[in-house]
């Protein structure tokens, strides 16, 4: 299955969260988008439920629908939860980490920089958006790279930095210190529909 690349606002309204993390998409119309958005009364079921909590999730992160069930799975592999451990893993990745550092300013644009080599990992380039970020790796702008556009943007807007990160915005790198916990992930998300959505 293709990654979505259609209009994010009409889907954040569809799932009933803000995809570009601003919140902007629900504050005019907080309802599905569609002529019936706002009356709308049908009942989810159970399995719609999981369903669209697994779209909630798989949208938030941009991933397609492969490269989501392979992570899943290897979360089941880990110790502890699965589906906590399964949040870890999305949050991990590099065009998210690039994204919490503020050096982007949504997931789409942190994957864009990743993709077009302008970011390094402990000074090496990797151009590879899901490439796992590991606790104390350090991550940059290339030199060359410093003076994009994107990236002042995202600067001069940027001033939230989780605590499992640190940043140094004259350097333009941060240190992924450690792996986040559950309470530092997304609120919005119910990670036991999603566990249980694969196990049907």
């Amino acid at each position: 299955m293709a990654r979505y690349t259609g209009p994010s606002w009409k889907l954040s309204r569809r799932l009933g969260i803000s995809l570009t993390g601003t919140g902007k998409e629900l504050e005019k119309r907080p309802y599905a988008p569609g002529q019936h958005g706002p009356n709308q009364r049908k009942k989810i079921s159970e399995y719609g439920m999981q369903l669209q909590e697994k779209q909630k999730l798989r949208h938030m992160y941009g991933v397609n629908e492969r490269q989501f069930r392979t992570l899943f799975d290897k979360a089941g592999k880990l110790q502890g939860k699965h589906g906590e451990n399964f949040m870890v893993l999305l949050e991990s990745r590099l065009d998210n980490v690039v994204y919490r550092l503020g050096l982007a300013r949504t997931r789409r644009q942190a994957r864009q920089l990743v993709n077009h080599g302008h970011i390094t990992v402990d000074g090496n380039r990797v151009d590879i958006p899901s490439y796992r970020v590991a606790a104390n790796q350090a991550i940059g702008v290339r030199e060359k790279s410093r003076n994009l556009d994107i990236v002042k943007e995202a600067i001069d807007v940027s001033n939230f930095v989780p605590d499992f990160l640190t940043f140094d915005a004259d350097k333009l790198e941060g240190t992924f210190t450690r792996l986040p916990e559950r309470s530092e992930l997304p609120a919005e998300i119910n990670e036991a529909l999603i566990v249980e959505f694969y196990s049907r």
